[in-house]
């Protein structure tokens, strides 16, 4: 009857809460758990846990965690003020919502391939953008200096920092959402039981052996430091 739609409805919706405020804390946790940093240029994994919610339950969910999530930043570890605010919601939000997009219409393992590959690339572009526009302001410099740490710096560190969260999403994206399925938190849809095919094999390897080029390119090649628990 009305009253069961209502209640079920209800406690779908109390459930994608709960599920968002866990990822958000989760996300928010990684702010400060671990962190690489490259000049004044700062990077950790909260993009690919808050992505997480982007393809679980659409674009809409990923934008507003990447919101709340710089803002609990802003008022906590950050050291770059507004400009950090602002340049983390336009990263995060980016990042999260080309993800999402994508996998809305396409929830295939190629999909979710898609999807990153197009967050990897509409990020470090949007991010090239922002640069110049906004670290101006925060460097105290001309658009030039800026434009000029382009190839050298700001592209370079913005790539890596893309594949570094994009290949973390695609290694805990299954099995996490498996694992809140089994708990009840998210609705089974019917869909296959996780597990390691060969296919997801294959694609783990390798995204673990690119994540891991990634990170030494930020750390040897770019001059960057990770800080574990700082």
């Amino acid at each position: 009857d009305m009253m069961q739609d209502v209640l079920i409805k209800l406690t779908k919706n109390i459930k994608k809460l709960t599920v968002t405020a866990l990822f958000c804390a989760l996300a928010f946790l990684m702010t400060f758990v671990f962190r690489f940093k490259v000049g004044f240029l700062t990077f950790d994994f909260k993009d690919a846990v808050i992505s997480v919610l982007s393809l679980l339950y659409g674009p809409v969910y990923g934008v507003i965690s990447a919101c709340v999530v710089a803002f609990l930043e802003l008022i906590s570890v950050s050291d770059t003020g507004m400009y950090g605010l602002i340049m983390n919601i336009i990263s995060s939000a980016t990042f999260a919502l080309a993800c999402g997009t994508v996998y809305k219409f396409k929830r295939t393992f190629s999909g979710a391939i898609i999807s990153v590959v197009t967050a990897v690339v509409t990020v470090t572009a949007v991010m090239m953008v922002a640069n110049i526009f906004i670290t101006p302001f925060y460097m105290g410099v001309g658009r030039g200096d800026v434009i000029a740490l382009i190839p050298t710096m700001l592209l370079p560190f913005n790539l890596a920092k893309a594949i570094i969260n994009a290949t973390s999403l695609l290694l805990i994206y299954k099995p996490v959402t498996s694992a809140l399925k089994r708990t009840g938190l998210v609705i089974n849809d019917g869909g296959k039981k996780f597990e390691f095919s060969k296919k997801t094999l294959i694609m783990s390897i390798v995204s673990v052996i690119i994540l891991a080029l990634a990170v030494a390119f930020v750390i040897f090649k770019l001059g960057g430091s990770f800080s574990f628990l700082k």
